[in-house]
């Protein structure tokens, strides 16, 4: 038995297994949508009210108030203001690496599971095709074994076959849409952080003109006025020497 007879054997099994395979994939799809659906449904919020919070009060210095308003929401958007409102005595650059941190984090959770949606999308109808094919080649197969049934055995085998292809495509399509959707959602909620996450660093460098803070002047300022303290008592003492 030669290669191509050892493998016209495999396909001989047919495209039913294909459908069984399709119907899984369906059943995974639709599970994953329905899990996204209710996570982004769940963090819903007005993120514009909480970016207006935050600027009013960092405006005003009140760190702390501004901690308990970004712990008091829920959702990625909260969560990464949180995170760089809990750097905010270290600086703006402090905040603004922790917010970034923070984004990459909520982004992983965004995306998880999109990737199979997308793949599904693109590969069920080649999966739905390859069904189709190992239909046709059993329809000839049962041909050759059959030529009194003439051209009906052949057009009843191909017409179960083009079942693995509408399959394939109606697997697929609800697939491409729910990745295109959630896809969107994530830009919108990644968008979101970044309007927040602008509103408190430019609301953290506006308040450092106010009153700039720069730890290491201040200790570089520190030797320098014991040493003029240091000078001044010398003077003194000479001055009561010379007395």
């Amino acid at each position: 038995m030669n290669l191509t007879q050892k493998l016209l054997a495999l396909t001989l099994v047919g495209a039913e297994w294909v459908l069984w395979l399709l119907i899984l994939l369906s059943l995974l799809s639709v599970a994953i949508m329905i899990e996204r659906g209710i996570y982004f449904f769940s963090m819903r919020m007005d993120f514009a009210a909480l970016a207006e919070d935050l600027r009013r009060m960092l405006m005003a210095g009140k760190f702390s108030d501004a901690r308990k308003q970004a712990q008091s929401q829920r959702g990625p958007v909260a969560f990464v203001a949180q995170m760089g409102l809990e750097e905010a005595e270290r600086g703006a650059e402090a905040v603004e690496s922790a917010m970034l941190g923070a984004k990459a984090r909520v982004r992983l959770g965004l995306e998880r599971n999109l990737a199979f949606l997308g793949t599904l999308g693109s590969n069920a109808p080649f999966i739905g095709l390859f069904g189709t094919v190992l239909g046709i080649i059993k329809a000839f197969h049962d041909l050759a074994g059959n030529q009194a049934g003439g051209i009906a055995v052949v057009m009843s085998g191909i017409s179960e076959a083009l079942v693995a292809t509408a399959v394939g495509l109606l697997v697929a399509i609800p697939a491409v849409v729910g990745f295109n959707f959630y896809n969107r959602r994530v830009r919108s909620v990644t968008s979101q952080i970044d309007v927040v996450a602008q509103v408190i660093l430019a609301a953290l460098r506006a308040e450092e003109k106010i009153h700039p803070h720069d730890p290491a002047a201040a200790e570089s300022s520190g030797p320098a006025d014991k040493g003029a303290k240091k000078d001044k008592n010398g003077k003194a003492s000479e001055s009561k020497e010379a007395s």
